[in-house]
């Protein structure tokens, strides 16, 4: 390489240095119509004719401009919406009906893109979902329990038959913690609640994918399960720790900015960009969480595929709907109607998963039961 073209790589490299990480802003937040409207919104306190209380104090809560009776009452802290998110989101959805009115499609703002809220939750249909998946999950586990101990037989030590009850206990118990962190979070995005909800996921796919494991390959022994799940209890661990105290990585900052400004970008600078920092095309979290959870269909499928199990057609099912659920994840398309977007879609998908997760679950509980008493006699 002869020294000018050492020197024009030096510079490609230091000028993409400078540019990779100013690609994580939003499209809407470059936007010069949306971030005049949101100084002014600081400033006065109000968009259009909308105008809020709380914008006449600062953000560490102290009076500005009124007494402290005027802030805003402790029932309604909860929802932590203050002055600058209440700019942002009104703002966000004036430059919004302002860009469908000239044809303009819905674009992100703060990674994010524009939904209506209703009763100051955020994303309500998404909420509405995770709450019809906890009642399922709920349903469940306990039409579960009631099968085990109350119409299976019971062993002379009165425990079940069935190997893996104690497992799938914990399972649902994982399941419902996360459909309930995923309601909140979606009710109001805040830092603590983006936490809680990752963390969540990654539990539950984590014990998902060891249940996997012991379940397909049929490990009884306690020794071996330990020997299983020791591993890969201490990854799962590890990255929620890693979520919760150093970096929350879940964005693909590179991806969202290729989708809004194609015209951009050539294949050169995303090969760089993937070679030298593949971590910007996908966050940690979406690599852990999405390997995990198509070696969970891999496994179950390939299991379905050479038993003789009498459900293992509901297996098929599963990972049918389980796959369609995974590319709405990755097709990721704007709101319809400012409410259900692809994400919001995924969790419409979970409902039919857990309720032939767990119909699949009683069947297994039936037969292993019925397998282990003709063993029995």
């Amino acid at each position: 390489m002869n020294q000018m073209a050492r020197s024009h790589l030096i510079m490609f490299l230091f000028a993409l240095s400078f540019l990779v990480p100013s690609l994580e802003a939003s499209e809407g937040d470059a936007d010069p119509i949306y971030k005049t409207c949101l100084e002014d919104c600081e400033k006065s306190g109000c968009v259009g004719e909308m105008c809020f209380q709380h914008c006449k104090f600062s953000s560490d809560g102290k009076p500005i401009d009124g007494p402290w009776y005027l802030q805003e009452p402790l029932y309604q802290k909860w929802k932590q919406w203050d002055c600058r998110s209440d700019c942002r989101y009104h703002c966000m959805i004036a430059r919004e009906e302002q860009r469908w009115k000239l044809g303009g499609k819905p674009i992100k703002y703060n990674g994010k893109w524009p939904f209506q809220r209703v009763y100051a939750i955020q994303e309500p249909a998404a909420v509405v979902f995770s709450a019809i998946s906890l009642a399922i999950q709920f349903h469940g586990w306990l039409s579960f329990f009631i099968l085990l101990n109350y119409k299976l037989p019971l062993r002379p030590d009165k425990k079940t038959y069935y190997e893996y009850t104690g497992l799938f206990h914990i399972y649902a118990i994982l399941a419902m913690n996360f459909w309930f962190w995923s309601a909140v979070c979606h009710t109001r995005d805040v830092e603590l609640t983006e936490k809680l909800d990752y963390s969540s996921a990654a539990a539950l796919v984590g014990f998902s994918f060891i249940l996997t494991i012991l379940r397909t390959f049929d490990v009884r022994d306690e020794a071996s399960r330990v020997m299983v799940a020791a591993p890969l209890i201490a990854f799962v661990m590890t990255h929620i720790l890693y979520l919760n105290f150093y970096k929350l990585d879940y964005g693909n900052s590179v991806y969202e900015s290729l989708i809004s400004y194609p015209e951009l970008f050539s294949y050169r600078f995303v090969l760089v960009s993937f070679i030298t920092n593949p971590d910007l095309f996908a966050g940690l979290n979406t690599k852990v969480c999405m390997a995990m959870g198509v070696a969970n269909l891999l496994i179950w499928g390939v299991w379905a595929g050479i038993t003789s199990h009498p459900s293992r057609w509901k297996v098929w099912l599963f990972n049918g709907v389980g796959t369609m659920a995974l590319l709405l994840e990755i097709y990721d398309f704007p709101p319809y109607k400012g409410f259900i977007d692809a994400h919001a879609l995924w969790h419409a998908a979970n409902i039919p998963l857990a309720y032939i997760s767990w119909s699949f679950v009683r069947d297994d509980a039936v037969f292993r039961t019925s397998t282990l008493l003709k063993k029995t006699k």
